[in-house]
């Protein structure tokens, strides 16, 4: 892949395709002339997302499969057999690379899906993808070569980190790093709303606030220690962050994460059995 520029489709132009899309572009392995996406005739936004991205932008799948080396399934779980459903017996070339982002649609069930001669690599991106700093993961199917894996892995760390996953993982990865940028934008606005409930002007708490969790993340990543080490090392003997922490743990605040990511879990599980 180095040096050669990916023809990449997209089956769904939803915020994670859009945010996929600007990423590749921006890591410099696509340009908007080699990506084409195709979205429901009624979702005009997104039909004009791709248009902005200088994309090829349609409301039909099979083009999608035929004029592009991966294609990335973007749509919700429900839609996967729609979306696909065009494909089995169509008698185009299908023999590509698919990368799904579908929650709970299982590598097996895609294959179900799709004529045989395509292999499928199930991933599950997030939406920082969109500044080049998501957390990926990705489960080989049966068909799926180490190429196919070493072209996913390049595309993924094009916007941000990726890790290769057993498949029994994928609920709770969907549901941690998945969903946890909504967690972490509600943390932040917190913060945010402390600093002016003491006095601090929005704009700036926002800026700190945006700092203070990146900074940390960043801290728990590069130095790789355990995240008490470095909340200890912040935390002097009767000062104000224990005087702060004592605070959150009586308000449960642990509690509430953990159970946050099982009841996001248990969800995804009931999608990949009902489809919705």
């Amino acid at each position: 892949m180095s040096g050669k520029l990916l023809r990449i489709g997209f089956i769904g132009g939803g915020k994670m395709a859009q945010a996929m899309a600007k990423g590749f572009i921006s890591a410099g392995l696509a340009k908007g002339e080699t990506i084409i996406g195709s979205c429901h005739p009624s979702d005009l936004a997104s039909l004009q997302a791709f248009k902005d991205l200088g994309a090829e932008s349609i409301t039909e799948n099979i083009p999608v499969v035929e004029k592009s080396e991966v294609v990335i399934v973007s749509v919700k779980p429900h839609i996967v057999p729609i979306a696909l459903g065009d494909l089995k017996n169509s008698g185009i070339d299908a023999g590509k690379l698919f990368l799904s982002v579908a929650m709970g649609v299982t590598t097996c069930q895609l294959e179900q899906l799709l004529p045989k001669e395509a292999r499928v690599i199930r991933v599950m991106p997030n939406t920082p993808a969109l500044v080049q700093s998501g957390a990926s993961v990705f489960v080989k199917g049966t068909a799926a070569t180490d190429n196919d894996a070493n072209i996913t892995r390049k595309l993924l760390q094009s916007i941000g980190t990726c890790e290769e996953v057993m498949e029994p993982w994928m609920d709770a990865v969907t549901a941690l790093s998945g969903s946890g940028p909504a967690y972490v934008y509600i943390f932040i606005e917190a913060l945010a709303d402390g600093g002016v409930k003491m006095g601090l002007p929005r704009d700036l708490a926002y800026r700190l606030a945006a700092q203070t969790v990146m900074g940390a993340g960043k801290m728990v990543r590069d130095t790789k220690q355990h995240p008490g080490v470095l909340k200890d090392d912040v935390t002097s003997p009767g000062g104000s962050t224990a005087t702060g922490l004592h605070f959150l743990e009586e308000r449960g605040l642990r509690s509430a994460v953990i159970g946050a990511i099982e009841a996001a879990t248990e969800r995804c599980k009931e999608v990949a059995k009902t489809g919705h």
